[in-house]
C-alpha cells in the first residue's frame, strides 16, 4: 500500500509543483505566449480524453465485470456521471465564488475577503483532479503491468500540462489589478496546493476498499471529461480565427500519443 500512495503524493507534488511554474510566469514575463498556451492546452485535452477510456473507464468495466455483482455498464455509467456532476457542482461554485470576488470593492477588509474566496475557489477546482491521479495510482496496488503504470503516468502529465496555464491564469490577471508579483505567484501556486492532498485520500481509498475501484476509476473519468470538454478545449480555441487549426492539431496529437503508448503497451 505505502509504494501506490507514495507514488501518487509525489505524482501530485509533480502537478502542484507545474502549477507553480505556470504562476511563476507573473515573475518572468509581462504577457505569456498565448499559442504556446494553447497548444499546451489542446494537447492536455486530448492526453486526459484518451487516458479517461484507455486508463480509466476501460479497466473500470474490466475489474466491475471480474470483482462486482452489479453490472458493469451500471457501476461505470452510475460513477462516470457521478464524477461529472460532482466537477459541475464544483464548477458552480467556483463561479459564485469569482462573481463575489469580482463585485467586491478594494478597500483593506474587502481586498482580503476577495484573496480569500480565489484561494478558495480555485482549491475546490483542482479537488477532483488530485483524486483523478490518486485512484489512477491506487488502482496499481494489487498488482500492475507496464500499461496501468504508464496510464496512471500520463493521467498525470495530463493534469499537470493543463495546471501550468491555470496557475498563470490565475496570477496574471492578479498583476494587472496591482498585486505585487510575490503575491500572485503566492496565490497561483496556491491552486495546486490541495492536489497532493486529494491525490493521497483518493489512492487510500481505492486500496482500502477495493470494491469501490471500479466506480471511482469511472468517478475520475467523468471528472476528466468535464474539465477537457467544458474548460480546455473552448479556452485553447480563443484564437481560433487567427490559427484556425493550432489548438485543434494539439487536441489530437495529444489523444494520438496516449493512445500510442496505450496500443504499444498493451
Amino acid at each position: 500500500m505505502t509504494d501506490v500512495v507514495l507514488m501518487a503524493f509525489v505524482s501530485t507534488l509533480g502537478t502542484w509543483l507545474i502549477t507553480a511554474l505556470g504562476a511563476a510566469t507573473v515573475i518572468f514575463f509581462k504577457n505569456p505566449n498565448q499559442k504556446a498556451l494553447n497548444l499546451m492546452l489542446g494537447f492536455a485535452a486530448g492526453v486526459m480524453i484518451a487516458a479517461s477510456f484507455w486508463s480509466l473507464l476501460q479497466p473500470a468495466i474490466e475489474r466491475a465485470e471480474l470483482f462486482l455483482r452489479t453490472p458493469a455498464w451500471l457501476v461505470t455509467t452510475a460513477g462516470f456521471l457521478c464524477g461529472a456532476l460532482f466537477m459541475w457542482i464544483s464548477d458552480k461554485i467556483v463561479s459564485y465564488a469569482r462573481m463575489r470576488a469580482t463585485s467586491a470593492q478594494l478597500n483593506t477588509s474587502e481586498r482580503l475577503n476577495r484573496i480569500i474566496l480565489l484561494v478558495l475557489s480555485i482549491t475546490l477546482h483542482n479537488i477532483p483532479e488530485g483524486l483523478a491521479v490518486g485512484v489512477a495510482f491506487g488502482a496499481l496496488y494489487n498488482g500492475y503491468t507496464t500499461e496501468t503504470l504508464m496510464g496512471a503516468v500520463t493521467i498525470a502529465i495530463g493534469i499537470g500540462l493543463q495546471n501550468f496555464p491555470e496557475g498563470a491564469a490565475v496570477s496574471i490577471p492578479l498583476r494587472r489589478e496591482g498585486y505585487s508579483r510575490r503575491k500572485c505567484f503566492f496565490i497561483g501556486q496556491a491552486s495546486g496546493m490541495v492536489e497532493p492532498i486529494a491525490g493521497v485520500i483518493g489512492a487510500i481509498m481505492v486500496v482500502h476498499i477495493q470494491t469501490i475501484l471500479p466506480f471511482a476509476l469511472a468517478f475520475a473519468a467523468g471528472t476528466m471529461i468535464l474539465v477537457a470538454v467544458h474548460e480546455l478545449i473552448p479556452e485553447c480555441q480563443q484564437n481560433k480565427k487567427a490559427h484556425p487549426y493550432f489548438a485543434t492539431m494539439g487536441i489530437v496529437i495529444g489523444f494520438a500519443v496516449m493512445m500510442l503508448l496505450d496500443v504499444m503497451l498493451g
